[in-house]
């Protein structure tokens, strides 16, 4: 048998594709399994996006291999968003790039930015994947710890206390995956500044700045954070589009020709009737918001009852698609959690898929209907 490359001994399999098996195994068996785990939004997008699609099947160009670089109009369409909702001023031509999802722009920075050695700023707890890519070009993954008594912000003065000599690159994310922890003026300030001082590259994973949050904010707006940040958005959160996998890189000249290196010799073009859909979806009104937030809060509220009788505690100021509820003491996330599975036939995700200080922690995600989390509370108490 021909060997895989050694390069995946350092990392696993996603923990949700592995444990997403686990769980359609007992559905399959009859069990009545209630799905708090993932983050896929379960509304469709709106009927003017859906409609935008079905139109564009019959243009001339919509079956032909499309711009690396996304349509104009699509560009044109996440400039306008950025500048409506951020207030930050971008060039379409030169300071957009379209991605197919923003998971894939996490790889194509990472192609373009990294050597093998350099080290790469990980927030502890995060997006496991920030870790993976590292680790799949031979970089150095070294995390930093998050706290919920600092409210889940970086310790920039600790961080500079040490060596950071080989750190090119550092992922933030705010709102921030797991927690829904916000970042203030003050915190985006502080990370432009250190990273200037270090020469270091910051990304802001960006994709939940409208998920019951008041005040969306872009690393982007604040001065001196085009020379040293970029910032990934995505439709997949704000616009129910997760499945159609839109998102962008936003930036400098110069680093979004870097990733569009790489994107160019990755794939061949985003579909033309996606791109179309897409940019319906970014002029949409100020009500798609206000609605689809109105049923998250509501969410909410069960998914805090439901934490409630779970024993657990929780910060009701964050934002997201997601409640990051603590344990009681002494309680394994994972065991708590494959427990909760067995005896309830509930899934909720363990803190520890993000990262060892998720230990304590569940995140239970809004993205199943009011319904599903009256009948989990049921179940629990």
């Amino acid at each position: 048998m021909i060997q895989p490359a050694k390069r995946l001994d350092i990392v696993e399999e996603y923990y949700f594709s592995r444990k997403l098996k686990e769980v359609n195994l007992l559905k399959a068996h009859g069990k009545p399994i209630i799905n708090f785990g993932i983050g896929s939004p379960d509304f469709p997008p709106s009927q003017k996006v859906i409609d935008a699609l079905k139109t564009s099947l019959h243009d001339e160009a919509a079956h032909k291999y499309q711009s690396y670089q996304g349509l104009p109009e699509l560009r044109d369409a996440m400039a306008a968003f950025y500048k409506e909702k951020f207030g930050v001023n971008l060039s379409a031509k030169t300071e957009i790039l379209p991605l197919m999802g923003s998971k894939e722009g996490i790889m194509h920075i990472s192609m373009a930015f990294l050597n093998e050695g350099d080290e790469v700023l990980i927030p502890n707890p995060g997006y496991p994947t920030y870790a993976s890519v590292a680790k799949l070009l031979n970089a150095k993954p070294r995390y930093y710890n998050l706290f919920e008594r600092n409210a889940y912000e970086p310790d920039l003065l600790k961080l500079e206390r040490l060596n950071l000599d080989k750190v090119k690159l550092m992922w933030i994310n705010y709102p921030h995956m797991p927690t829904g922890a916000k970042a203030t003026n003050k915190t985006f300030e502080d990370i432009i500044a250190f990273a200037k001082r270090n020469n270091i590259l910051v990304v802001n994973d960006n994709p939940y700045s409208f998920v019951l949050n008041d005040f969306p904010r872009s690393i982007l707006k604040y001065p001196g954070a085009k020379d040293v940040c970029l910032e990934l958005n995505s439709l997949s959160k704000t616009f129910n589009m997760a499945g159609w996998r839109v998102g962008m890189v936003l930036g400098k000249y110069e680093y979004i020709q870097a990733i569009l290196k790489v994107k160019s010799n990755m794939d061949s073009g985003m579909f033309y009737g996606i791109q179309k859909g897409a940019i319906e979806a970014l002029t949409t009104s100020k009500m798609w918001y206000i609605s689809l937030n109105s049923v998250y809060s509501d969410r909410r509220e069960l998914a805090w009852k439901l934490a409630d009788a779970l024993n657990c505690t929780y910060d009701k100021n964050t934002a997201g698609m997601f409640v990051w509820a603590k344990l009681p003491a002494l309680i394994d996330s994972e065991k708590f959690v494959d427990f909760l599975l067995k005896k309830n036939s509930i899934f909720i995700a363990p803190g520890t898929v993000f990262g060892s200080k998720g230990e304590g922690y569940i995140r239970i995600s809004l993205c199943a209907s009011s319904e599903d989390f009256e009948e989990a509370i049921k179940r629990v108490t």
